[in-house]
């Protein structure tokens, strides 16, 4: 058995540091063997940056996953990709980075794939469940152990995507909403699953950001700049996962919350 921990959307500097304080103290209570992150929101709240990546790797990330913000910092754009990012392996034409991350699992292959989802979002993407089926046999000939960052908004698409790779993959873990489900079950007795697995960051602002800009716009509808809220609370927000290494079957999921 190997043990996975997932940390939801890093959004920021309070995101950053969450990880830095808390993921040592993780790692040994739940005996990880690979902590996977979606970082896509830590810089500044959009997008990441190379500099940033080594620093949450150092902090203790394996490798991480991103989403529709990937491209919004330009040094992702203009330096050579990381080895341990995974871009949305949906996206149409030809954009840097890896689509499929292998990782050593402690011993054994792990691939990561990170898929944008359609609904109340860009429909310009490549549909996420044709990918996945033109995709997965080599992928499943490379290693049965497969984990899906799913970044997409609606619940009902994520939960579809889920039972649509039930028994294919080892585990759907949405991303993007920022607010973690209470979701979280093994998908025909073999996929883990969760709607939403949450943001790690400041827990006093909205989805992340400074609340009263967001209101503002909610009030008037002009247009306003989002920056990360400056409030002291700050949360974790992740999931750990067990799969049996030898054939990718997923034996539990639980949802890890830390308030700070």
């Amino acid at each position: 058995m190997r043990n996975i921990l997932f940390i939801g959307d890093i959004v920021g500097k309070p995101g950053r540091e969450m990880v830095h304080n808390y993921l040592p103290a993780l790692k040994k209570k739940y005996a990880i063997d690979l902590t996977i992150a979606n970082v896509e929101n830590s810089a500044g709240g959009f997008g990441i940056t190379h500099n940033i990546l080594k620093e949450l790797l150092a902090a203790g990330i394996d490798c991480a996953t991103t989403g529709n913000h990937v491209y919004d910092k330009r040094d992702m754009l203009t330096q050579p990709w990381p080895d341990k990012l995974a871009r949305p392996a949906n996206l149409p034409g030809d954009h840097p980075g890896k689509k499929v991350l292998y990782i050593d699992f402690n011993g054994t292959k792990i691939a990561i794939v990170n898929l944008l989802g359609r609904v109340f979002m860009s429909q310009m993407v490549d549909c996420p469940f044709r990918w996945m089926d033109t995709h997965l046999p080599e992928i499943q000939a490379k290693t049965p152990n497969i984990f899906v960052d799913f970044h997409a908004e609606a619940s009902s698409e994520k939960e579809a995507f889920g039972w649509h790779m039930a028994g294919r993959v080892s585990a759907v873990c949405g991303t993007h909403t920022h607010v973690a489900t209470a979701d979280e079950r093994l998908l025909g007795q073999h996929t883990a699953f969760i709607s939403d697995t949450g943001m790690t960051g400041p827990a006093d602002g909205i989805l992340g950001m400074s609340r009263e800009p967001i209101i503002q716009r909610f009030l008037d509808q002009k247009p306003v700049r989002f920056e990360v809220s400056e409030g002291v609370e700050k949360m974790l927000n992740a999931v750990t996962i067990t799969v049996d290494s030898k054939t990718g079957i997923a034996h539990q999921i639980a949802r890890v919350h830390i308030s700070a």
